[in-house]
């Protein structure tokens, strides 16, 4: 009894806020039990007694073992195991059984839930470092319930939506699962509202919500591009923003930072919500062994085969050339011009360095997908869990050598439908889209990119998107003559059409065969065009297409003969929102005398400066590496930028930027130095 008790009492004084409630009542019940039965073992010792105690009395004594006796309470541990016996059986906990755990343990919010993951995984930890193995499986359960219990609460916060309109994933906070009014970003890299994540640290919690990565230090940074994003969706669905956010988005226009050039996780297309206001686009994050580096699906909404509305996945690959930074908000260097190579970053997010490490425990729970990423939970580049159901392979292969041959067809809605099913089909996985290629799609969906029908047109364009993600298959398109007929699509066709076209041509470029190809089949004045007259989606996907080429020299003289700087400098405009992206390219056209003189002939110094000072750290960081170029190539350029004020911005970024950043900012302070000195004689 004296045990048991001394167990109770250090359970309880070892308890505090952040513990798992699931553990915690388990254990405590656990104990309560045993208390009660040695309660009851040691009075039915007493009443053996001959002589009992002064103050003792049989029936005082029987009067108290009735008292434990008739000590009734609803065993929350009851209820638990059986929903985790429910779920080893096979079968999910219901509603009645999960709203009674969640009223019990007071796990009815979001945050309460993610709290309770982060205490459950922390004892998993201890229990692993402990080699207890049976109390690792049990936490391990406790685990798949709380991640079930907060799957479905998400499932019913967003069906209380209703008929209003629905806000896009990246303008809800992961805490509060509301609207942000005034958006921060974390260590990690991640943003969320400044209350609730404030709120989250205050408790004493040390680990991103979403992907629960230690953060090295707590300072919140206003992320102004989900601000701005946020007030423009607001204004556009006529979603009330207060007064104050609106004034200080609009204040702040100048600090946005940008979208990612390539690397930009979205939501599952099984998702309801659009990835971006206005656009009604969805996006689909899917995995690709075959193809090494991380493979982006966006999507369209789907209607029917014939109605022309697209939700063919438009695919941006990220180049895994050993000079990318993956995560890391900075350009790299590809030759000694100092040329930006093909890099990543998680999506409206100013990122750190992925030197921090996530805690491999995290990598292999089942994910929601319904309002957060399948990508962002838990663990860096992680798609979903769940498991698509689909027929064998060779089933697969059975319908799509049909489809294949309906592609040549006489009838338009044959055709129509076979391009509609392969499109959804390349969406599945890499093998389906190895299937696809095997079976000889590849040919006749190049050949439909000059039907006269926009919707063959989009389904075809689209699939051949999706089945360049496989690195075998970028190969196989590139040498299956696929420019001119995309080209034509850039020129002719619908405004998705033209937009999966210009991804398309990016994904090719990921080789550099196929970079020089692109460059000399007349795709880069289409491009050009699509950066100056496209949606803002296909501005983004121009500029993500034009970046690549111009890692590839031969390419930098078109893309300016083509009068993509002006473009370029009118997107940087902070209210456009792709000053990054625009940015990046002016970087390596800056490496060529005819870039640079269009740079200084179309404005940009100005802006270029502005960009060292309230840029991203990758925008800085590009910033420097085309003003560097700039002014050792140029005095005139060299005195502009001085005019303009860049020595202050400079100076702070040799001592704070990235590693490139301080190279760039320091060789421009020395040049800047050496000038004065051969000039002036001296003159400080």
């Amino acid at each position: 009894m004296g045990q048991s008790i001394d167990e109770l009492r250090k359970v309880l004084e070892d308890a505090h806020p952040l513990m798992s409630k699931v553990y915690f009542v388990l254990k405590i019940e656990s104990l309560l039990t045993k208390v009660q039965t040695r309660g009851l073992d040691l009075f039915d010792l007493l009443q053996s007694c001959e002589g009992l105690p002064d103050g003792l009395s049989l029936t005082s004594l029987e009067h108290c073992m009735q008292k434990i006796k008739q000590m009734g309470y609803e065993k929350t541990s009851a209820i638990v195991s059986e929903a985790i016996k429910d779920q080893l059986d096979g079968t999910q906990p219901g509603s009645g059984i999960r709203s009674k755990i969640a009223d019990l343990l007071s796990l009815k919010s979001n945050q309460e839930l993610l709290i309770e993951l982060v205490a459950l995984e922390n004892l998993k930890e201890n229990a692993e470092q402990l080699e207890k193995i049976r109390d690792v499986e049990y936490i391990e359960e406790m685990i798949n319930l709380v991640t079930y219990m907060h799957d479905c609460f998400i499932e019913i916060k967003q069906s209380q939506c209703g008929d209003s309109v629905p806000i896009p994933p990246d303008f809800c906070c992961p805490l509060s699962l509301e609207l942000m009014t005034d958006p921060v970003i974390v260590a990690s890299g991640q943003t969320y509202e400044r209350g609730c994540i404030r709120s989250w640290i205050d408790l004493g919690l040390r680990v991103c919500p979403k992907t629960m990565q230690t953060l090295v230090h707590t300072n919140l940074i206003p992320n102004y591009t989900v601000k701005a994003l946020i007030a423009n969706w607001c204004d556009s669905n006529n979603v009330k923003l207060p007064d104050s956010v609106k004034n200080l988005i609009m204040s702040s226009g100048t600090h946005q930072e940008e979208y990612s050039l390539e690397h930009h996780v979205r939501s599952s297309s099984e998702d309801s919500m659009s990835g971006i206001p206005g656009n009604g686009h969805e996006f689909n994050h899917e995995n690709d062994d075959s193809s090494g580096p991380s493979s982006l699906s966006r999507s369209r909404k789907e209607s029917s085969a014939g109605s022309g509305v697209d939700e063919g996945s438009q695919e941006l690959c990220h180049n895994s050339n050993e000079e990318s930074l993956p995560q890391e908000v900075t350009g790299t260097t590809s030759d000694a011009a100092g040329e930006v190579a093909a890099e990543a970053q998680p999506a409206i997010a100013a990122t750190v360095s992925n030197q921090h490490e996530y805690s491999p425990r995290f990598r292999n729970r089942s994910r929601n997908k319904m309002w957060h990423r399948p990508s962002e939970r838990f663990g860096p580049s992680i798609v979903s869990s769940v498991t698509e159901t689909r027929p064998e392979l060779s089933e697969v292969e059975t319908q799509v050598k049909n489809l294949v041959e309906d592609l040549s067809s006489t009838s338009l809605d044959t055709v129509k439908n076979a391009t509609y099913e392969l499109r959804l089909h390349a969406r599945h996985d890499k093998d389906i889209r190895n299937v696809i290629a095997n079976c000889g799609a590849i040919t006749s969906l190049i050949t439909l990119l000059h039907s006269p029908d926009k919707n063959i047109q989009e389904n075809s364009v689209t699939a051949l998107l999706n089945l360049s993600i496989n690195e075998v298959n970028k190969t196989a398109i590139g040498n299956s003559d696929p420019f001119e007929p995309l080209i034509h699509v850039l020129q002719t066709g619908s405004s998705e059409a033209r937009e999966n076209s210009a991804a398309t041509l990016f994904s090719l470029s990921l080789t550099e065969e196929n970079k020089r190809r692109i460059g000399r089949s007349g795709a880069i004045g289409p491009l050009v065009n699509l950066l100056g007259d496209g949606t803002p989606r296909g501005k983004k996907d121009a500029a993500t297409a034009l970046f690549n080429l111009s890692t590839f020299h031969e390419n930098k003289a078109r893309i300016v003969q083509e009068g993509a700087v002006r473009f370029l400098v009118e997107l940087m405009d902070p209210a456009v929102g792709m000053f990054d992206k625009a940015v990046a390219v002016l970087s390596n056209l800056s490496t060529i005398p005819e870039g640079r003189a269009k740079i200084g002939q179309e404005g940009a110094i100005p802006m270029l400066v502005e960009v060292l000072e309230l840029g991203s750290a990758r925008g800085k960081e590009n910033a420097a590496a085309a003003l560097l170029q700039l002014c050792t190539n140029s005095n005139r350029f060299c005195n502009m930028v001085l005019h303009e004020g860049a020595v202050p911005p400079l100076a702070a970024l040799a001592r704070t930027g990235t590693p490139r950043a301080k190279e760039k900012a320091q060789s421009l302070l020395r040049y800047f130095s050496n000038q004065r000195h051969s000039d002036g004689g001296g003159r400080r």
